[in-house]
């Protein structure tokens, strides 16, 4: 099930913008000290590094990712999460001419 509503947050009001604002997001802390991040991704191929282990949870669009270690890439749409490791590098690519990936990302 896509997640539509978080209640019950702080929200940090800046964007963070990174890839030339191809990719934009906001942190989230819960009550309980629990950090996530919701985002948009907008068609480019992008390389991230992870500190955290991360779960990547499609809730619009689609993307194609491929972890550290990997040749296949591997289509992650709405509803979908995808897990990577810490300390680690992924690609995440959106394709020219489709629908921007919205997504939450889960820390720890």
């Amino acid at each position: 099930m896509t997640t539509e509503k978080i209640d019950n947050i702080s929200v940090t009001t800046k964007a963070n913008v990174y890839f030339d604002g191809k990719c934009v997001s906001h942190g989230l802390t819960f009550a309980d000290g629990t950090q996530k991040s919701v985002g948009v991704i907008l068609p480019a191929t992008l390389t991230f590094n992870t500190g955290a282990p991360e779960i990547m949870e499609c809730v619009g669009g689609a993307c194609e990712y491929k972890l550290a270690g990997s040749d296949s890439w591997v289509k992650s749409s709405e509803g979908e999460k995808f897990s990577v490791p810490g300390n680690a590098k992924f690609d995440i690519r959106v394709a020219e001419g489709f629908a921007a990936y919205h997504y939450i990302c889960h820390f720890g």
